[in-house]
């Protein structure tokens, strides 16, 4: 029996290899160089039969980059965990060897101020890069393929590419999500395969492989750039300006393939020339349709995805003088899949994305002359044009929060966007090689050709830092900055036998604080204003500012000052001592109005039903800038899970169908105790509805009997463009803060940006000091929302409300404060809620 099994194994494998094998992705390009190791050869398994590790791609690429002169590879970065993010560079031997002075040349056409005209005699730069969402595999696999034909082909074709392009091939975007993925696939995977979908190969467990470490979607990051992988793709970037970037993905299983160009780009007026968006892509799409005609293979265009936000993989290029070009490809979700029209094949998306990579070289390198032109045009045209706003720079600056002005400088530095300090302002000019980008950070707008976006329609990123930035009509610039490296310090803090105070202002006051408290400290914060003296001359103090009262201390007054200079050299804060309790002016250190604080004790539900990007906004808030440890309680364990280690519940949006009647009293006897449950979106939505707190969600008023109207018919070709305006997919509101509650404490202006992408509109309550922030007569700055939205449910509601519980409290927010980890400017607002909420009591007042 044994003889007849290895045999029929080894029937089945030479099967698979005939199939899908070699000449089933590439017999096109033969002779290959046998030197080179076929991907199968190194794997073990033909492509499309696994799926393949990000270390074995790497270690693949390592192999290539070392028995070949054709390819060089490089580390870029770093995931969070710790898996190496790298670029291999192909081209011929030549090339490489002069790779520096091709790049010098190629450099040329980026810098504004040089006329070179040698189009056609420089290398054209293609970066390929793939799989930045985790559980859209095939690109991966499909960058195998594409590196072995360009590294071991000898065929004229190939040749011929390597001479006119140097091509970079960055085979995994997101490396811990596809791992995350590949592990799920691979366990599941059956001998004989099962197409049915609804088995487990084919669905993944909560939070899935789309997402990086801390479940942010790394394909709308490249704009935020808050993750280490965007960051490190940045600094690759801007170092060498590709022509032509690449962004595969997979979606839909009864879907088929989509390459540009897209649906018209949805502002009325784009800041990107036209020519990107309509005459390249038209340019390119002939390519990609002949290359998966040739293979039987159905697509699709122009109907569908937009590339209005400006922080895709397949739009951030096309804001560097680059064209970005975005593939979907019909996901088979594991290794076959049933669909309307028989089965996918793993091996069958892998070709796609492989015949659209060879494709796009091709054009490129037959389009060359025309990319440069269009890339140096680009970058000519940024610094003499003129901004319809008419204004020459944008300046910004928060008096009284420099770790959020840093923030906000090291983010434009990232982006290559030229910073100028005047005095205690910053001045960012529009006359500069990133005019464009500078247009993104700065401008809003409120009209829009299509009312229906894929994403954001929202993305000034000033207002995500709360910058107030104003117009400026001439420029006096100042001196340029170009690091943070040398900050401007606080004043050092000097010991005190008596008290310190932690200006609460900062962005990293909590991180300061949680620092302190975590070694043992005892604080407290003022709930009013005051005026004190201290080492550093007489100082104002605001609501929130936080006392450490050195004798009421179990640890002597040596060991505090070390902990407190300790938290302001790791974080940078303001903090000052006293020798006094007399204030100049407001409350005395003694006064009541000084209430101890509780270290937060946090925990928060996640699992299936809860949306996983909220969560990990949340994760990766209190992991990398508060130092705060979280627990993370999975709802299938929350029945045995007690909340007393816990002072502190947040729960973010979701379904949480999960929770019966007797987990929902759990919930709130728990908070009737004194804690607090903070909840945002669709998690407070749940809340009101669940009837576990007395407040309302603002609804359409009932029109009268006389007053209605009859069904308009409507064309049913237009059903989903009229139903998709009324989504609120992101658009920026102001809102008015109570600076004086505890949760807007460190605030100074009651003005104040928010992000929405939910139809979750609150009622104010009916207590008149529980709406913390209310949405202001005038809201929208920004993003496209519909006149229903805007005038019956959003102006009338409240955007923060606090809510008795018993003893405790529920914080309802209707927008989420910590979107894409890129809202400094209302972090604050939660991480309020996390160290003072057990300190807000609810005037009764008999509603």
């Amino acid at each position: 029996m044994k003889p007849t099994h290895k045999l029929l194994s080894v029937f089945l494998f030479l099967l698979t290899c005939n199939v899908f094998g070699q000449d089933y992705f590439f017999k096109d390009k033969a002779p290959f160089n046998s030197n080179i190791p076929t991907p199968e050869a190194f794997l073990g398994y033909p492509i499309g039969e696994q799926h393949t590790r990000h270390d074995q791609i790497v270690a693949y690429f390592y192999k290539l980059a070392e028995v070949s002169d054709r390819a060089q590879i490089e580390v870029y970065g770093y995931t969070h965990e710790k898996r190496k993010l790298v670029m291999l560079t192909i081209s011929t031997p030549e090339n490489l060897s002069n790779l520096s002075s091709i790049k010098a040349a190629h450099l040329q056409f980026v810098d504004h101020t040089s006329n070179a005209k040698n189009y056609n005699e420089v290398p054209v730069f293609i970066q390929l890069g793939y799989n930045v969402h985790g559980n859209e595999p095939s690109s991966s696999e499909a960058a195998l393929l594409t590196a072995y034909t360009l590294v071991a082909s000898n065929s004229n074709e190939v040749q011929n590419y390597l001479k006119n392009s140097v091509v970079f091939i960055d085979p995994t975007i997101n490396p811990d999500g596809r791992d995350r993925h590949t592990q799920w696939a691979n366990q599941y995977k059956s001998t004989p395969l099962v197409s049915d979908n609804i088995d487990a190969e084919h669905n993944e467990m909560w939070p899935r492989g789309r997402t990086n470490h801390y479940w942010f979607d790394l394909n709308r990051d490249w704009l935020l750039a808050v993750n280490p992988e965007s960051q490190g793709k940045l600094k690759w970037y801007h170092e060498w300006y590709p022509n032509v970037v690449t962004d595969f993905h997979e979606m839909g299983t009864n879907s088929n393939y989509f390459f540009e160009p897209m649906k018209p780009i949805g502002s009325q007026d784009p800041i990107m020339p036209k020519e990107n968006y309509e005459d390249l892509n038209n340019l390119f799409a002939p390519y990609y349709a002949k290359a998966l005609d040739n293979i039987g293979s159905f697509y699709f265009t122009k109907e569908a995805f937009d590339g209005t936000y400006p922080g895709y993989g397949s739009s951030y290029p096309d804001l560097q003088g680059a064209l970005a070009l975005l593939f979907e490809q019909a996901s088979s979700r594991g290794h076959v899949q049933d669909t309307d029209y028989g089965k996918i094949t793993f091996p069958f998306t892998i070709r796609n994305q492989y015949q659209s990579s060879i494709a796009t070289i091709k054009a490129a390198v037959e389009n060359k002359a025309t990319l440069r032109k269009y890339q140096q045009d680009f970058f000519k045209s940024a610094v003499t044009k003129k901004a319809k706003s008419g204004f020459a720079a944008y300046e910004f600056g928060d008096a009284y929060d420099q770790n959020r002005n840093k923030a906000f400088v090291d983010f434009l530095l990232k982006h290559h966007i030229k910073v100028y300090k005047k005095g205690n302002k910053f001045v960012v000019p529009l006359k500069q090689p990133q005019h464009r980008m500078v247009q993104t950070m700065f401008e809003t707008y409120s009209k829009f050709r299509d009312s229906v976006f894929y994403d954001a329609s929202a993305w000034s990123v000033s207002n995500f830092y709360d910058m107030k930035a104003k117009g400026l009509k001439s420029a006096r610039l100042g001196s340029e900055i170009t690091s943070t490296k040398n900050w401007e310090k606080p004043i050092s803090v000097t010991k005190s036998d008596y008290a310190y105070l932690l200006d609460w202002d900062d962005y990293n006051a909590p991180a300061a604080l949680n620092y302190i408290q975590r070694k043992g400290v005892q604080v407290s914060a003022a709930f009013k204003k005051f005026s004190a003296k201290t080492n550093a001359g007489e100082q104002s103090f605001n609501y929130g500012t936080v006392m450490i009262p050195v004798s009421k201390q179990k640890k002597s007054s040596a060991e505090v000052y070390e902990i407190v200079r300790k938290a302001q050299e790791k974080f940078n804060v303001p903090i000052y001592s006293t020798n006094t309790g007399f204030s100049v002016k407001g409350i005395d250190l003694g006064s009541n109005n000084f209430r101890k604080l509780q270290q937060p004790k946090v925990a928060m539900l996640i699992g299936d039903g809860v949306y996983s990007y909220e969560a990990g906004e949340v994760w990766h808030l209190l992991d990398t800038r508060v130092h705060m440890p979280l627990t993370k309680i999975q709802l299938r364990n929350f029945r045995r899970a007690s909340l007393d280690k816990y002072n502190t519940l947040v729960m973010v949006s979701g379904s949480y169908t999960q929770l019966d009647s007797i987990q929902r009293k759990k919930i709130s006897d728990w908070v009737g105790k004194g804690n607090t449950l903070i909840t945002i979106a669709r998690a407070s939505q749940w809340l009101i509805n669940r009837k576990m707190v007395k407040e309302s969600l603002t609804k359409k008023p009932k029109a009268k009997e006389k007053d209605k109207k009859a069904t308009k018919r409507l064309p049913y070709v237009d059903a989903s463009e009229h139903i998709g305006r009324e989504r609120l997919g992101g658009a920026i509101f102001e809102v008015d803060l109570d600076v004086t509650h505890p949760l807007g404490f460190g605030y100074r202006n009651t003005k104040v940006p928010v992000y929405k992408n939910n139809r979750v509109f609150i009622q104010p309550s009916k207590n008149p000091y529980s709406t913390v922030a209310k949405y202001t007569a005038n809201p929208h700055i920004d993003g496209f929302v519909s006149t229903k939205n805007l005038e019956t449910f959003l102006k009338p509601s409240a955007s923060l409300v606090v809510s008795r519980i018993g003893g405790g409290r529920a914080i309802l927010f209707a927008d989420n404060p910590n979107f894409r980890g890129a809202w400094y400017g209302t972090n604050k607002l939660f991480l309020n809620a996390l160290f003072f909420g057990n300190n807000i009591s609810i005037p009764f007042t008999g509603n």
